[in-house]
């Protein structure tokens, strides 16, 4: 993977706290040497609280845009100058462009989810039954862009609470129900389309694994499993699901995909997306990262 710089290179970047283990800079380099696009994508550090601070710094630098991670997507959202619909409904950016001195902000994680399904699984959400476990950024992303297919996700969450604030993003699509093995087990029975983006399984997280994926077994048959996990990049979840003959997918391809579609709005370019793709798993693998 080689970038050209010139005195015209735009400069894109993504932020976080911590952000120097993003697999960003990998991605998006490889998608923009594959397509001759004259920008560079680097990594930098922005502190819990201090997003503000970076967006004087970011336009007095001259960046084209920027991608946010955690902690800064719900920060940067009274801070932009314009929100698409996606970034509204789930109050969170991961994508923010500068122009003309205005800050407009995006979310292509929902959109990445449902692209990498539709991609890897040949699956269709439209007008889907769906159990989605976990309430965090990536669930309200990955709910929001469900319900705009008219999905019917529940939503389930240890925390009940934290489930039905995020299901107020639509009321008539999403419901709010616990946890719990026996819950997840009536909910699986009628279910398309299973989708994890808690922690569960997860390499080093504290949260640890699932103790119980009896609710597997209560899937229909092709019932598809999508765990937004890629570290490792089959979680106990995923070998289970497979066992059982689910189509099943883990969660790098929602990372590529968001990033193809967070550079289309860098960029304004309708570059060819397989292209795109396919440089960004190359660029992934040469980083070490699969």
């Amino acid at each position: 993977m080689e970038v050209e710089l010139h005195n015209t290179t735009k400069k894109l970047c993504v932020i976080g706290d911590p952000v120097l283990h993003s697999k960003s800079p990998a991605i998006q380099n490889a998608m923009i040497a594959a397509l001759g696009l004259d920008y560079i994508y680097l990594c930098q550090p922005v502190p819990r609280g201090e997003a503000g601070r970076w967006l004087d710094c970011a336009a007095y630098a001259g960046y084209a845009g920027f991608n946010a991670t955690m902690p800064h997507k719900e920060e940067l959202v009274p801070l932009m100058d314009e929100l698409d619909p996606m970034a509204r409904q789930c109050h969170a950016v991961n994508t923010v462009c500068i122009k003309d001195g205005k800050y407009y902000g995006y979310n292509t994680d929902g959109v990445g989810c449902l692209r990498a399904l539709e991609d890897e699984l040949g699956f269709d959400t439209a007008g889907k039954q769906v159990v989605l476990l976990g309430s965090g950024g990536a669930a309200k992303a990955v709910a929001a862009a469900l319900a705009g297919t008219g999905a019917r996700v529940t939503v389930c969450n240890r925390t009940v609470e934290k489930a039905q604030i995020l299901c107020q993003m639509d009321p008539a699509l999403l419901t709010p129900a616990g946890l719990e093995t026996d819950i997840l087990c009536k909910l699986c029975e009628n279910a398309d389309l299973l989708v994890n983006c808690t922690s569960l399984g997860m390499a080093g997280a504290a949260a640890g694994d699932f103790a119980d994926l009896s609710f597997l077994e209560h899937l229909p048959a092709g019932a598809a499993v999508f765990d937004a996990i890629y570290a490792p990049p089959e979680t106990a979840l995923l070998r289970r699901a497979r066992e059982l003959r689910h189509p099943a997918m883990n969660g790098l391809g929602m990372l590529v995909w968001q990033a193809v579609l967070a550079l289309k709005h860098f960029t304004g370019e309708d570059f060819d997306e397989q292209k795109a793709k396919a440089a960004a798993m190359k660029g992934l693998e040469q980083a070490g990262a699969i």
